[in-house]
């Protein structure tokens, strides 16, 4: 696909709507696989690839023009698929690396950062995912590309980035050979979040340590 094409905001809306279904489909699949635990060493790198080209057709929506549905209330795609197994499934494969501190708006002064796990956020925007392709697969292209593109200015698109950057981090950390003294981060169980540091008791992981299970040589 050209940079003229992949850029155009002018598309025929079919068309458009048919690349940002395959590559919304392309995540759900490739990111289920990843859930099953088949190949854990991979998990970390393989789901930074995931998000990278998720974040591309989240781009690409948050490029073009503002999408109107074609019903004044949207149709009842049905029930929601249940996403409690992967999101245990991706918190057994991340752990200890699981729980991160984000930022949740840069822009907003003094703001302290707050826990997030990972596996909550996979599991987050999988649900949103979803939500848009049940309308797709049942004809309603517009009222998806509506969807996608809303969600992602209000929850997954955020969502996306923050896993992004932390998952990009502790490839880092393994890659340059930069141990990760302690994971002092926040325990996303509890409430008060104030000023006091609240430990999340994670250990002394070290880089080897992270390495050896994702199946990643550490830099010499």
């Amino acid at each position: 696909m050209s940079d003229a094409t992949l850029h155009a905001t002018t598309q025929n809306p079919d068309d458009f709507a048919v690349q940002i279904a395959d590559q919304v489909e392309s995540f759900l699949v490739a990111v289920t696989e990843v859930a099953r635990g088949d190949e854990p060493g991979s998990a970390v790198p393989f789901l930074l690839l995931e998000v990278s080209q998720l974040l591309l057709a989240g781009g690409r929506l948050g490029a073009h023009e503002d999408f109107v549905p074609d019903e004044r209330y949207e149709p009842d795609p049905g029930p929601e698929p249940d996403v409690d197994g992967l999101r245990e499934n991706f918190a057994r494969l991340l752990d200890p690396v699981d729980v991160y501190s984000e930022v949740f708006d840069p822009y907003e002064p003094r703001k302290a950062p707050v826990p997030a796990r990972i596996s909550d956020d996979l599991a987050d925007i999988i649900t949103d995912l979803r939500h848009g392709m049940a309308h797709y697969r049942a004809g309603r292209a517009t009222e998806a590309l509506w969807w996608w593109q809303f969600s992602y200015f209000s929850n997954w698109g955020a969502t996306a980035s923050a896993v992004l950057r932390a998952l990009q981090s502790v490839l880092i950390h393994v890659r340059l050979n930069q141990p990760l003294e302690e994971l002092d981060g926040l325990d996303t169980d509890q409430a008060d979040i104030g000023d006091e540091t609240l430990e999340f008791e994670a250990g002394r992981v070290m880089a080897e340590e992270i390495g050896a299970p994702l199946g990643i040589r550490p830099a010499k």
